[in-house]
């Protein structure tokens, strides 16, 4: 064995000897021997065991160790430490910048066990708050996070649109002067709004453009893969494919490399192959009403188009206002005023619900009931100062271990809306987790149920469910469902959107915004709601003032 594997198995068990507290002159002599063994000019393992305690750092305790770790390939006592440490607490420990006595904050306090809730949570705002963390700490542990999940050739949708867009509007420039009338767009998945994208296709129709010109492009560095398609990859590591056809083929090579290969065979088998002079051309002669990119997956938007029935998809222009917000309340960056302002003048909405956390999420802030009276005196206030704008009264509720909700039925009547979510024991099975939120739904109290499987897209799968199930509950008992528009969730997924659709439930795109420029993400929400194929008439809101007011009223338990 090496010295650097010896060395940073050592640091490891130093590592996780300061995250569970231990002697802290043991954690300093096992971490000074990792160090000193790594700068070592010869490699440890040639020593004779009995000599090892003789090297400089390196006493008797120590000395075991290597001894063990040379026989054996691990030590006892780290794999002790492993067992009572959640694997996603372990890989923390290899991010820079924030080291066990944090680490052991993050998973005690904030209740946070693997990356991707530690992202999420620099997301929220949340590390702020911790001791000993601050906001240029929490923004650099999310760059640093953000590196490692690019690493993986794999980004969120909104890690990547704009660079796409900048992208393709940097190859126009290039192109007015190289072939101004070559035709040049983004297919693929990130046309089809996919939530998770690892390659970008780029279809460029030309009859002039070759391999030369292109070298000419200064915004990458173009590779040839075979006749006509290369390939690039930008600083962030996201890989760029890029197709050159005939100016003559754009559309139907543009088409078929947008949806996927299913509809697009079956497309063709009904249109021909052209040549085309349009993507409305190509559904014209194959008798069907166009169906736009995003619903391209052949989950029967087909048959939809030949019986023009296909949705007529929301806009996010339809959104009339926004629903589950948090506030320096709890967790948020932003007072409930300077949200409300902001929804108001910057972003012309109409009403702002407010859901700071509840009292079970006391790593957020949880409100208490008495904080719960003191928020809906100032909402009162603020509601005659900003009429005729309107803040709804909500709250995030937490979905307990049994699913009940965490306040009284006479708290919960107070609200005008709830969205009930689940935020804890996440490790559930697909028959509790199913009944846990069941029971949530059919609390008369629950307006709009969270984030269905508490998925972070990337970094934590989320908790199997019941789909059907879940879905024919919130029908049962009128309970709409959100698309957690936030990047990292989309949740409720899009594959499911049409389901609830059918059994009449109704789908709201909430951006969970901690801070004011959170709900922006109501964009992305948008995005993927119309993969789903939500209208705007199903969107709740995309309800007016007056008929989200009604539908509040009318849903109250009596």
């Amino acid at each position: 064995m090496e010295n650097k594997p010896i060395a940073r198995t050592l640091r490891l068990l130093s590592q996780l000897m300061e995250l569970h507290e231990e002697n802290p002159f043991k954690i300093k002599s096992v971490a000074n021997a990792a160090f000193k063994i790594d700068k070592l000019p010869f490699a440890i393992a040639q020593k004779p065991l009995n000599e090892l305690d003789k090297i400089d750092g390196i006493g008797k305790s120590i000395a075991g160790k290597v001894v063990e770790l040379l026989q054996t390939g691990t030590l006892q006592e780290l794999e002790t430490l492993l067992a009572q440490t959640p694997p996603g607490i372990v890989e923390m420990l290899g991010i820079k910048g924030i080291g066990p006595k944090k680490i052991g904050i993050i998973w005690h306090e904030l209740q946070i066990e693997n990356v991707g809730e530690l992202y999420y949570a620099c997301n929220e705002n949340r590390l702020v708050e911790a001791k000993g963390f601050g906001l240029k700490t929490q923004e650099e542990i999310k760059k640093i996070i953000e590196f490692k999940m690019a690493a993986n050739g794999k980004f969120l949708y909104a890690q990547v649109e704009a660079a796409v867009y900048q992208l393709l509007a940097d190859m126009a420039v290039w192109l007015n002067k190289a072939d101004h009338h070559a035709l040049l767009s983004v297919a693929g998945d990130f046309r089809r709004n996919c939530e998770i994208i690892e390659e970008v296709v780029l279809v460029l129709g030309s009859d002039v453009i070759s391999e030369e010109q292109l070298a000419s492009f200064e915004g990458l560095s173009f590779a040839a893969v075979s006749d006509n398609v290369f390939s690039a990859t930008t600083e962030a590591g996201l890989h760029i494919r890029l197709e050159i056809v005939p100016h003559e083929d754009f559309y139907l090579q543009y088409f078929k490399l947008t949806g996927n290969e299913s509809h697009v065979k079956k497309v063709l088998e009904l249109a021909g192959n052209g040549p085309f002079a349009s993507e409305e051309a190509i559904y014209a002669q194959a008798e069907l009403d166009f169906i736009a990119p995003e619903l391209r997956e052949d989950l029967g938007e087909i048959a939809l188009a030949q019986k023009h029935q296909l949705p007529q998809l929301i806009e996010y222009k339809d959104l009339k206002g926004t629903l589950h917000n948090h506030s320096d309340w709890s967790d948020g960056v932003h007072t409930l005023e300077e949200m409300a302002i902001y929804c108001k003048e910057n972003l012309g909405l109409s009403y702002l619900g407010i859901c700071d956390h509840s009292k079970s999420a006391f790593y957020a802030k949880g409100l208490s009931e008495e904080r719960v009276w003191a928020q809906h005196r100032q909402i009162d206030e603020l509601n005659q100062k900003l009429a005729p704008f309107k803040i709804f009264k909500g709250i995030e509720s937490d979905i307990l271990n049994d699913g009940s909700l965490d306040y009284s039925d006479d708290i919960l009547k107070t609200f005008d809306f709830i969205v009930a979510s689940v935020h804890s024991n996440l490790r559930m099975d697909r028959d509790k987790a199913t009944a846990r939120l069941i029971k949530a739904i059919e609390n008369p109290y629950t307006t709009i149920l969270g984030h269905p499987t508490g998925r972070l897209l990337l970094s934590r799968k989320g908790y199997e469910i019941d789909y059907q199930q879940v879905i024919d509950a919130c029908a049962a008992n009128q309970v709409a469902i959100e698309i957690n528009a936030n990047p990292l969730r989309l949740d409720l997924d899009w594959r499911w959107h049409r389901y609830a659709l059918e059994k009449g439930v109704l789908l709201c795109i909430n951006p969970d915004a901690h801070r004011k420029e959170g709900f922006h993400d109501m964009h992305f929400g948008t995005l993927i709601a119309r993969k789903g194929g939500l209208t705007a008439s199903n969107c709740l809101n995309a309800f007016s003032l007056e008929q989200i007011t009604a539908y509040f009223e009318q849903n109250e338990p009596k």
